[in-house]
């Protein structure tokens, strides 16, 4: 078994994130994408997201239907901050499948791993999916990693990534990234614009429904 986990605010979920999870289902022959939206993100802590009850109800409307995507509440389950080692072990240690993981990652959060919590532990316990974008300067891998662990990563040809002394891989993959955000989305709706075809129209009517991001400031 193959799985990609895609964790995020998903504040909220838009097309952007399911168009870049169908093509990396695609590219890596995944058997499912696990969407994983973030309780307590440590890094993100001053900031004011929406309640997780509605991020949560957002993303299990957004994939209703596609029978390869999930969606995990592991990090509501799970007391404390939502630290990524933490949910990569819960998957490893409470699926008698063993699954292959492979986690997702935009290139900005990538480019700041060594801010993470137990980060070269995390490199050891599955494979990295980062996702590039066209137009933004990517960081080498030993420019993001320091000399003596960079160094243990090996470029291989016929995978196009980089094995680590572990079996696992760094991938680096261009995707067909939307030039959407969750951010423009709350603006658009806050000011009283749409955004259809920004996000599933389940996602949409949702918003609506329960009056999210009209508030000011």
């Amino acid at each position: 078994m193959k799985w990609g986990l895609f964790g995020g605010t998903f504040d909220p979920i838009h097309l952007g994130h399911l168009r870049c999870s169908e093509e990396i289902l695609e590219l890596f022959n995944l058997d499912r994408i696990i969407l994983i939206p973030a309780s307590k993100q440590p890094l993100k802590a001053e900031k004011s997201v929406t309640p997780f009850s509605h991020r949560k109800e957002m993303v299990r409307r957004a994939i209703e239907g596609k029978g390869s995507f999930f969606l995990s509440e592991t990090e509501r389950e799970r007391a404390g901050k939502s630290y990524s080692v933490d949910t990569v072990s819960h998957f490893l240690e409470n699926y008698p499948e063993r699954p292959e993981l492979y986690f997702i990652v935009g290139q900005d959060a990538f480019q700041d791993i060594q801010l993470w919590k137990d980060w070269k532990r995390l490199l050891s316990l599955c494979n990295f999916v980062v996702m590039t974008r066209p137009g933004y300067a990517m960081k080498g891998l030993t420019e993001v990693l320091p000399g003596d662990l960079s160094s243990e990563f090996r470029y291989e040809r016929d995978i196009d990534g980089y094995k680590g002394p572990g079996g696992y891989c760094i991938f680096f993959r261009r995707l067909t990234l939307l030039d959407i955000s969750s951010t423009d989305i709350r603006a658009r709706v806050q000011r009283g614009a749409s955004i259809q075809y920004l996000v599933p129209d389940a996602v949409d009517d949702y918003i609506k429904k329960h009056s999210l991001y009209r508030h000011k400031g």
